[in-house]
Parts: C-alpha cells; structure tokens; sequence
C-alpha cells in the first residue's frame, strides 16, 4: 500500500491578526505545481519508539512548498467527491487585489500535493461589512461540513484593531456560492482581546465547538448544532461561560500564549495543536506548532511532561518547528488520505526562496506526515518541515 510521508514546512504566523500579510509588491507570484492565480481584476527531539504510517517503498517524488507565493493560516476540507479544497490568508501585494478588496482565496487538489487556484470565498458586492475598522480585512478562516452545509468561520480584523471578532458564512458546496452570515461575536462582546483565529470542532455527538483566540489566551464555547450561532441565549451569557484552554489571559498580548488552534480527535484523545512565537518577521520568525492533549474537549489540556496549559503560557510539546529549510512554521490543520495517515498543513517561510525575494512574507503552503510515538504524541519527523517526501495515499 502507498503511503506518506514527510515535506518541507516553515513556521509562520500572525501577529494581531496572525495571519496579517506584509510583503514586497514586485514580487510575481509562480506555484511549485501546476496553478492558475487570481488576477487584478478576476478575482524536534525524537522517539526511539514510534508509530508511523509511512512506507519506505515509494521514492520520494513531490517537494515542500506544495503551494506559493502565499497561502497563510491554512484550512483544509475534503469533500463527498474526494477533492480537497485550501481556504487561508491571501497578501495583497504577492495575490492580486479582487475588485479592490481583500478576499478569502480558495485552492484545489486531488491529492494534496499539486493544487490550482480556484475561487474566492466573497465577491465584491458579497463582502462582510459589520466590522468598520478602517483597513479591516478577511483573515485565518476555517471550513467545516455541518449536515449538508459548508460553514465557513473568518477573522475580521485590522492591524491595531480594538474590536475584531469573527464571522460565520455558508455554502452548498465548498466553492459556493457563500452567503454572509454576518458576526459572531465581537471582542468585546465575548470578552476575550483579540478574538481572531477560529478553529471549529464537530464532535462525534454532534456538537460543535468553536475555539479561538490570538496571543490572549485560547478559549472555547459550545455553538448551536448547525454551528450558526452561540448555543448560550445571549452572547453575554456566552461570555460567562467560556472556558480557557491554553494560555494565560493577563490581558497583555504575548507571543507564548498561542494562537492559531486546532483540534483533533485520535486514538481516544482531543489533541490541541497550538502555534506560538513571532509569525511574521520573515527569516527571524519563530513560530512554531505544539500540541496539548485531554480525554475532554473542553480541557483541561496537558503536555507531554504533565503541564496544564493554563498554568502558564510558552509550554506545549514540540510537534514541528523552523529549520534550515522552512522558519516562521504554523497555523495548522489536519487532514487524512485514503490510507487514514494524517497530514499536518501549515505555512511557513522557505529559507531559499525569502532570501531571494529579500524576506518578504511569502508564507508558502506545506505538508508533512504526523507521526506518534510510544505515548501517542504526534510529531512531524526530525520535528522541522521536510524539503520532499512522498505523495500522500490517494485512490
């Protein structure tokens, strides 16, 4: 059987709005497989005992990044037909602008590896409006499938912004069309600075979580069971009822106290990956991906050496981090192949190419296998993003 394994991965991540782009406008945006960009006017410690899904039988015949010039904060989705589909943080200047505004671009793959650019998530006239920062734009969303629904979450942000918050939109299929729903919360309607950065869990009974949070601490609230709105009457009292997972919430903004989250549920575990450090200063980020676990969704979490997550910020068990390959790696997600072995897609900087372009905020897309080792703690090997490695298992 054809299995996966490792690529290349750099960490890179998003300061306010952890996915925020800055980059150098001359540069041409190319892909490292086949692709088609939007225009102007078109839209590491190692086990000695692991478990790993990967076959040393397949030469390595594919190379990180699967994605460039910019794919930031990267959400992946895999529909009833097979076909995966990226969703993350566009730049600007490396992208393109649509009509004049920032959108939500979306990418397409059969396999994981070689992706096409296909659609944006809003139109011009479509556009979220609720959030009336000057300069707010569309951030670090993520996508799930709820009931025949296609449910997107998005940041709604600015740099400085006093009030971002997060919004929800809806679609049939997952290039749409999607339909605002407008806000979900504010910050300061939920009480927690900076609510950006969501991540959306359905789980095995059916109920939904959304949890979030950008370098204040990461909380989670139970949503209804179509994930379109808080299951607490009012969102006041979704305030009083939020639970923090990770981190410590002291009111100042730190880059240890995570951001990015994810969650996942294997081998009778919810695993919450969490990125920390600098996201965004090019070849000096660091960033990079940890994990936490608990028998509970709603915490509380603990590391490999039996930490709790809110016990103090900057700990976690390292999952992937820079190397000389990829620095600035995370905001992740996770995604199975046919063969069930979990791919972790993130972003990162390529230390190659940033050097080349002058350290611009080329957060490239990259994959890697997750591994476990002995203790069931998932890992990516050598803990730093890999350069090549083989195609994910995909009839």
């Amino acid at each position: 059987m054809k299995k996966a394994r490792n690529i290349a991965l750099i960490l890179l991540a998003g300061l306010l709005i952890g996915c925020t782009p800055t980059s150098d406008p001359s540069v041409t945006p190319s892909t490292s497989a086949s692709s088609e960009l939007p225009t102007s006017e078109v839209a590491s410690l190692s086990s000695t005992e692991t478990v790993s899904t990967a076959s040393s039988e397949t030469p390595t015949d594919y190379t990180n990044p699967v994605w460039e010039p910019v794919l930031a904060d990267p959400a992946v989705i895999r529909d009833d037909d097979g076909t995966y589909y990226a969703y993350g943080t566009q730049d600007n200047a490396l992208w393109g602008t649509y009509y004049g505004v920032r959108y939500l671009p979306i990418l397409q793959s059969d396999n994981l590896v070689d992706w096409t650019y296909a659609d944006a998530v809003f139109r011009p006239v479509t556009m979220p409006t609720w959030n009336e920062t000057s300069g707010a734009g569309l951030w670090a969303p993520d996508v799930v499938k709820i009931g025949d629904n296609y449910v997107l979450y998005y940041s709604f942000s600015a740099w400085g912004d006093p009030n971002p918050g997060i919004g929800i939109a809806t679609a049939p299929h997952p290039l749409g069309p999607w339909v605002d729903q407008g806000k979900l919360f504010t910050s300061s309607e939920i009480g927690v600075q900076n609510s950006i950065d969501a991540a959306v869990f359905v789980d095995t009974d059916e109920r939904v979580y959304i949890i979030w949070g950008s370098f204040i601490g990461i909380y989670a609230v139970e949503l209804t069971s179509d994930g379109l709105a808080l299951k607490d009457a009012t969102v006041a009292a979704a305030k009083q009822n939020k639970i923090l997972l990770a981190g410590v919430d002291n009111g100042r903004w730190e880059v240890g106290n995570y951001e990015g989250a994810y969650i996942t549920h294997e081998h009778g575990y919810y695993y919450l990956y969490l990125s920390t450090g600098s996201c965004c200063a090019g070849l000096q980020s660091t960033y990079e991906v940890r994990v936490a676990r608990s028998e509970n969704i709603m915490g509380p979490y603990v590391d490999k050496a039996g930490n709790n997550m809110t016990s103090r910020a900057n700990i976690g068990t390292s999952v992937v981090k820079g190397n000389s390959h990829f620095v600035g790696v995370g905001h992740n997600s996770v995604i199975k192949d046919d063969a069930g072995t979990e791919w972790i897609v993130y972003h990162g900087f390529d230390t190659q190419e940033d050097a080349m372009y002058g350290n611009t905020n080329r957060r490239t897309l990259l994959i890697d296998e997750i591994i476990y080792d002995a203790e069931l703690w998932p890992y990516v090997d050598t803990y730093g993003p890999s350069r090549g490695a083989t195609r994910p298992f995909i009839n």
